[in-house]
């Protein structure tokens, strides 16, 4: 059954994407979605078993790679924190394969894009049931390479082509400090082996190391290289900038990437290696600090976004920002928690921005839309059930997971958390009130669509509305039905041994014992955000521009996201085309080719050229040049040169 969860998506992508000319468009949804709606439910299957029935499993696939001292062979890890990712990138990948359906109908290359969402899933898959950091760091790679094709699908498209250039670009950067991170492993404990890392990492804890003449301690030094791709995969602060640009790809390649695959790679890398991270305090305390930097810049930066898919993506950029924090304060299971109930409302509110940007003829943009509420009433309603979840309304999911992250925030022991606790806070109110403002400028006041758009509006098919309608139900029952088992009373035994907690962890504890007022904290600033949105955008609709214009610098800031990409290209962009040019136009082509192959061969062209104008054909020229010889070897015999 793991091996079928694991393989089918690899089969399906193989069949779409090298028999897809061959069966045909039709033949090839069928088969990857078919694969997908299989997959899913053997998901839900092994959750039961393994977290529930059976408890954790290890299954061998092949002996893999043996060299000398290093040994990584291929086998599936099966425990409660693979088995949860399991549902959540197959239950939310088969939903956007169902929705493609019907998105993607009039696309011409469907088949290429079914096999691409197939090879992404398999990717994501790879990583989540990974027994050693080699066979993590090949699915790691793979989900790059996946996104990439994914984000720049519509390769005609300049926009696309960069923002899939920029995602992959952006995130070697941390994968670089991952496989470093990886290389010390295997150098200190010499095996990449989860068991046998784990087991080694109180031995680590106490160990040093001398780098530029310093002294270094190992395993922070470890965790630090680890969270370096974490950063990247997940877009935490400085290593962000790629996630908001991805949105380029069709809107089931965004939900995919923000809500199941792509981003939740890196909170899963550091819930992994709890056993390291619970031991490095200073590790963590820089992990509480970039999620809070985090979640704080990208709800800011979604204030004033007037794209619908950015206003989402960067809302993603923000929750993964609390996930972090969570791990960061080592309520791994609290950050688990918001990984799952976040991928129901954030695939939902994705796939309901790409059901509104069908019925308004491809328009993204929010200043255009308005009063659509009555003529998409279903889309509306699961628009309206994803924010209300995204934002913490009482009972739904993000009531339960991410009110719990701010708790944790402020019960924790770490140096930094009174910081990440007022960033969460705020960031919360923030996300009430972008999330309120996307939902009034779309549905709500007055319309601003043209007369032709407003002629061509019409409700999804129903292939896109039922995922719609399944995600709903997650997003609504999802926080209060897992509750218990995901950090209730029950957490220790649904947990075992997937994700470690030192003995002065109590953290599960104490988030239960804070004061009345930080437990409704996330509830005050989600009201405070509603009605801010509400004045603002329904009440006051002139009131935004006046606001922009009395506050021009820091609404520009804002929307130039920190003026983040502008400071990139002119420190690293820049000077990386610059170096090329130099190395290209000077090195290559006027050292190397001039002074090599090519001016060699433009020397030799020359003397054949003068050579070849001495060969004349005409015998009396030969002749003057045989008499000139003959001339000159007399008078070189006559001035004595002969004696």
């Amino acid at each position: 059954m793991y091996e079928a969860i694991v393989f089918l998506p690899l089969l399906g992508a193989f069949i779409a994407g090298i028999f897809g000319p061959i069966i045909g468009t039709r033949a090839s949804i069928y088969v990857t979605s078919g694969f997908m709606v299989l997959v899913a439910i053997l998901s839900a299957i092994a959750f039961a078993n393994v977290a529930i029935y059976e408890g954790p499993k290890t299954i061998t696939i092949l002996e893999w790679i043996h060299s000398g001292n290093f040994e990584a062979d291929w086998k599936l890890r099966i425990d409660t924190l693979t088995a949860i990712m399991l549902v959540v990138v197959n239950g939310v990948s088969c939903l956007v394969h169902i929705y493609s359906i019907g998105y993607m109908s009039h696309d011409p290359h469907q088949s290429r894009f079914f096999a691409y969402l197939s090879l992404f899933t398999f990717a994501m898959l790879m990583l989540v049931t990974a027994d050693n950091f080699l066979q993590l760091f090949f699915g790691w790679e793979g989900v790059g390479l996946a996104s990439y094709l994914l984000i720049g699908f519509w390769f005609k498209k300049p926009s696309a082509n960069a923002a899939a250039i920029k995602a992959f670009v952006v995130n070697r950067v941390g994968d670089f400090g991952l496989i470093l991170g990886i290389g010390a492993i295997f150098f200190t404990v010499g095996s990449i082996h989860f068991d046998d890392v784990f087991a080694a990492a109180p031995a680590l804890a106490e160990g040093n190391f001398v780098f530029l003449g310093q002294i270094v301690p190992i395993l922070p030094t470890i965790c630090l290289l680890l969270f370096m791709g974490a950063m990247g995969k997940s877009a935490q602060f400085l290593l962000h900038t790629w996630l908001p640009d991805a949105m380029e790809g069709p809107t089931p390649v965004s939900a995919l990437i923000h809500a199941a695959t792509m981003v939740t790679a890196g909170v899963f890398l550091v819930a992994r290696c709890s056993p390291l991270f619970e031991l490095a305090p200073s590790a963590m305390t820089v992990v509480v600090v970039f999620g809070a930097i985090t979640a704080f810049f990208a709800a800011t930066v979604g204030l004033v976004q007037n794209d619908i898919k950015r206003v989402i993506a960067y809302s993603t950029c923000s929750q993964l920002g609390y996930m972090f924090v969570a791990l960061g304060v080592g309520a791994y299971q609290v950050a688990i928690f918001h990984l799952f109930t976040h991928a129901f409302f954030k695939a939902l509110l994705f796939l309901g921005a790409g059901s509104l940007i069908h019925a308004v003829d491809n328009e993204q943009d929010m200043t255009k839309m308005g009063g659509l509420r009555e003529m998409i009433p279903f889309t509306w309603l699961f628009m309206l059930i994803g924010t209300l979840a995204l934002t913490g309304f009482p009972f739904l999911a993000g009531y339960f997971s991410k009110d719990a992250i701010i708790e944790a925030a402020f019960a924790a022991q770490n140096p930094a958390h009174m910081f990440a606790f007022t960033m969460l806070v705020v960031s919360a109110l923030f996300t009430s009130f972008y999330s309120w403002r996307l939902m009034f400028m779309t549905f709500h006041g007055k319309t601003r669509l043209t007369n032709d758009q407003l002629s061509r509006i019409h409700e999804s098919p129903m292939v896109m509305l039922i995922p719609l309608l399944v995600l709903s139900i997650g997003a609504i029952a999802a926080g209060f039905a897992f509750k218990g088992l995901f950090i209730g009373d029950g957490q220790a035994g649904f947990w075992a041994s997937s994700i470690f907690t030192s003995a002065d962890n109590h953290i599960l504890h104490d988030l239960h014992e804070v004061p009345k007022l930080v437990k409704f904290s996330p509830l005050i600033m989600m009201v405070t955000g509603f009605v801010l949105a509400w004045y603002y955008y329904i009440a006051r609709p002139d009131l935004p521009a006046v606001v922009a214009r009395e506050h021009d610098l820091l609404y520009r800031f804002l929307v130039k996201k920190w003026y983040f990409d502008e400071l990139y290209n002119f420190i690293f962009v820049r000077p990386a085309k610059w170096l090329a040019r130099v190395f290209w136009k000077g090195g290559d082509g006027y050292i190397i080719d001039g002074f090599g192959p090519d001016g060699i061969a433009s020397t030799v062209m020359n003397i054949t050229r003068s050579v070849v104008r001495l060969q004349s054909g005409y015998v009396y020229h030969y002749a003057f040049a045989m008499l000139l010889g003959v001339a000159g070897l007399i008078s070189w015999f006559m001035l004595g040169g002969g004696k």
